[in-house]
């Protein structure tokens, strides 16, 4: 099994390329503990999508000393990777967003595979899940049966400003019935409350309301939908807001699932997010991966 991971994103919120920043003093990074976990699980494949001027720095960082332990492949997000007939506008420098980060690995992937991002720390049970769902499901099967980790919002805030989450309507099957990309989520005393209506109104959501945090498992079936969505998306999208817009990975699900090509089963876990959205996390960060640590979830040197 396959575990791509989103690694190309900029980082301005953070302030740095804050995937190479360490959380430990073995100096690991997050991914390391992904990647460990993943391989607990049963994954045997990591997929890097990262930045092309990003290739040495990772390689020497994290790729060289992890190949020991699983294969690892890099793919680059290039923002003139387009369908055919698509270009880059004028001026674009700023990646295309998560779904088509996943859409530049069409080429490298045969197998049914899990996507995260780079720089959260999911947890053992999350990967666990992934791979028990993607070791059970049809390669070829339609619909596709693709899967999430469902989140709880409370435990993915961070006190230093908003986030972006997927939030999640689930039915009584465990079933994905709708997920809406929210790019601000803040923190309040008693719930969370995401910007809506082009930023015009704050809705308050529970603690306890699902979310996506970018964790799934795809079969290969979602690079063509991703394609189409894709295109979809830079008709609409690019003639209004050419330099900044973004094809979100939940966007193209969303439409996936409402064509009937797929479902999706969501696994909940009461895990709490670990990330540095921003530079003043990243203590916070530091203290619950220490903690872990010392409670013996994780060896002081993962790759010693």
């Amino acid at each position: 099994m396959t575990l791509v991971i989103l690694a190309a994103g900029l980082g301005s919120r953070y302030g740095g390329l804050k995937q190479l920043d360490p959380m430990t003093e073995a100096g690991n990074f997050i991914i390391d503990f992904s990647v460990y976990d993943a391989i607990r699980a049963g994954f045997d494949q990591a997929v890097f999508i990262i930045k092309r001027e990003n290739l040495e720095q990772f390689r020497e960082t994290i790729g060289n000393r992890i190949a020991k332990k699983i294969r690892i492949k890099y793919v680059f997000q290039d923002e003139k990777d387009l369908p055919s007939g698509l270009k880059l506008p004028q001026g674009r420098t700023k990646p295309w967003g998560t779904g088509h980060a996943v859409w530049c690995a069409r080429d490298l992937i045969q197998d049914n595979f899990a996507v995260i991002n780079a720089d959260d720390f999911y947890g053992r049970e999350t990967f666990f899940h992934l791979a028990e769902h993607l070791k059970r499901t049809d390669l070829a099967g339609m619909p596709a049966h693709h899967c999430m980790v469902g989140f709880k919002v409370g435990n993915t805030l961070t006190e230093n400003g908003t986030v972006s989450r997927g939030v999640c309507e689930v039915d009584e099957t465990g079933t994905l019935l709708r997920v809406t990309e929210r790019t601000k989520i803040e923190k309040r005393e008693t719930c969370a409350a995401y910007l809506a209506d082009d930023g015009k109104t704050w809705v308050e959501i529970p603690f306890d309301t699902t979310v996506s945090m970018n964790c799934w498992g795809f079969t290969p079936d979602i690079f063509r939908h991703l394609e189409t969505e894709l295109r979809g998306f830079y008709e609409a999208s690019v003639p209004t807001n050419p330099l900044k817009c973004e094809f979100y990975l939940p966007f193209a699900v969303q439409a996936q699932m409402e064509a009937g090509l797929c479902d999706v089963k969501v696994y909940p876990t009461g895990s709490v997010w670990q990330g540095v959205t921003y530079h003043e996390d990243k203590a916070r960060v530091k203290a619950a991966i220490g903690a872990l640590v010392d409670a013996g979830e994780y060896p002081s040197d993962l790759w010693a």
